[in-house]
């Protein structure tokens, strides 16, 4: 309220009275948007005609509107220095002559333009931040935000320019969630180290119980024991977690369980940032790949219509996988595995070198794709730079592929694809490939996948793999993918889940958003 008053109180002078003070305020207009190429453009294009500073209710509702937005921006986890809402009031206060109008209202359109881009896609660039986070964000300029603002209704533009997602909505109530814990003191003592099992006694179990009953995973208790009701909420958190649902507070569950609401306030303050990085048009249908969660799914319609465990990139500075957003246009069944040449020269040209018989599943093939006699060459002639050959490994079960890959065509060279190391989807974090990400349940993928073009995708998927031959599958509607990294999340029934920081980049994200000026803030419920 004291905002929107302030706002009303701006006097004005009547910018379309005698030709000396029109001719003052464009001059004011076009000195203030100097090196302002969009701002410029914007003004020239609208005639130098006011957004912000002229008279009557549109004008003062334009003005009350972008205060208000600008006040809550902290709420999105924005840096509230980067608009300076106070000092731009203070402005407005002292504004008095027409050259003034023209240099505020310049200045209110850079304010305004800047939060409209930083509330939409994002204040930072991901590239900048960490080399893995590849993602090109859609970004809009001045020019464009400004015609909406000027032709649409104040407060329901400013209020609709933040992500529509039900994801960014449930995130917004999860971060004041975790703001009226870090008020309340947080989550209470930490849990010593040491496991603790089913049918302990003791403190400690007792610190693990309260600490779960302030995290709301189980009700008010009395009870000592690591009873049968306190090894479910263990399980619940565990499952919340992605942790190994198996009811036993181990050093990996007491960790997460001891991470302070700080933690997760940051988590989710990064979330909302990730969301803004997204395309605003993810597709009614689209692959949804969480590294951090180790999960593909297939979202329809904003519904989780399949799901399946996955391996990311091994956590080393060549293997991690990176995150974009791309087209899913065919898949490959029976394929053949075109080696990398950067794993060619690393680890199988060593190899080659001491044993010209090593890696013999593979074959040496020319330029022209030509199968070489290994036997006739001497491998320790060649360098890393100078090895002429590539490398392929056939069709077949034991293909590093599997039996299909799901094609995207990339420049980093990622795709989904089956795997013949089954036994690594068992594991609880799960960071062994190259980078490429590889699918538990890659049958049932695909089977997902040619529903939309085939009446029983089940028998024509097994129909093409039983040939044996590599046979590239199109999809007759090309399907978004998003490879995404979320540390914390809201399911679909509205719970929760946070994720370990498998390669570090939330910590990134975390201090460029803290350096920018994002503060934790503590909110009384």
């Amino acid at each position: 309220m004291a905002a929107t008053v302030l706002a009303s109180a701006l006097v004005f002078w009547p910018v379309s009275g005698a030709m000396a003070q029109v001719t003052a305020y464009k001059q004011a207009l076009a000195e203030a948007s100097y090196g302002d190429e969009a701002i410029g453009a914007f003004y020239r294009q609208n005639r130098y005609q006011p957004v912000w500073t002229g008279e009557g209710e549109l004008f003062r509702a334009r003005r009350a509107a972008l205060i208000e937005a600008l006040s809550l921006a902290e709420i999105h986890g924005l840096p509230a220095a980067r608009y300076d809402v106070d000092g731009l009031r203070a402005k407005m206060t002292a504004a008095r002559t027409v050259r003034d109008m023209g240099l505020l209202e310049v200045e209110m359109s850079r304010v305004f333009a800047r939060f409209a881009g930083d509330i939409q896609s994002g204040f930072l660039t991901p590239s900048k931040i960490d080399e893995g986070m590849v993602r090109v964000v859609e970004r809009r300029g001045a020019q464009e935000y400004l015609s909406e603002m000027q032709a649409g209704d104040p407060g329901r533009y400013l209020r609709g320019l933040a992500p529509a997602t039900s994801q960014y909505r449930a995130l917004l109530k999860l971060k004041l969630g975790l703001e009226q814990d870090l008020a309340r003191g947080g989550w209470g003592p930490t849990v010593p180290g040491g496991k603790l099992s089913p049918g302990d006694t003791g403190t400690r179990v007792v610190q693990l119980r309260n600490r779960l009953i302030a995290m709301g995973y189980m009700d008010r208790s009395a009870a000592a024991s690591y009873d049968g009701t306190l090894q479910k909420a263990v399980q619940a958190f565990q499952v919340a977690h992605g942790l190994e649902p198996d009811g036993v507070a181990g050093d990996a569950t007491l960790e997460e369980i001891n991470r302070s609401v700080a933690d997760r306030l940051k988590s989710v303050i990064v979330a909302l940032e990730r969301e803004r990085w997204l395309p605003r048009d993810r597709g009614e249908r689209h692959i949804l790949v969480n590294q951090t969660d180790f999960t593909a799914k297939i979202v329809d319609h904003g519904r989780v219509t399949f799901e399946t465990r996955s391996v990311i990139g091994m956590n080393t500075s060549d293997r991690r996988s990176p995150e974009f957003s791309d087209e899913m246009e065919h898949m490959v069944i029976n394929p053949s595995w075109y080696v990398p040449r950067s794993i060619i020269t690393k680890e199988y040209l060593p190899k080659l070198r001491a044993n010209p018989n090593a890696v013999r599943h593979l074959e040496i093939t020319d330029s022209r794709g030509r199968q070489v006699n290994r036997d006739a060459l001497d491998f320790s002639q060649f360098s890393t730079r100078s090895f002429p050959f590539a490398m392929r490994q056939p069709p077949g079960k034991g293909n590093a592929l599997g039996l299909v890959k799901f094609m995207f065509p990339n420049k980093y060279n990622i795709y989904l694809h089956d795997t013949p190391q089954k036994h690594l989807f068992a594991r609880e974090v799960r960071a062994f490939s190259h980078g490429c990400i590889r699918l538990a349940q890659p049958f049932e993928f695909a089977y997902a996948l040619l529903a939309a073009q085939e009446a029983d995708p089940e028998s024509f998927f097994h129909g093409v793999l039983n040939t044996g031959r590599e046979t590239k599958v199109e999809l007759t509607r090309h399907v978004p993918v998003h490879i995404i990294y979320r540390t914390a999340y809201v399911d679909d029934r509205g719970a929760p889940g946070y994720r370990r920081d498998v390669y570090g980049r939330d910590a990134k994200i975390w201090d460029a958003m803290s350096r920018a000026g994002v503060v934790l803030s503590a909110v009384q419920g």
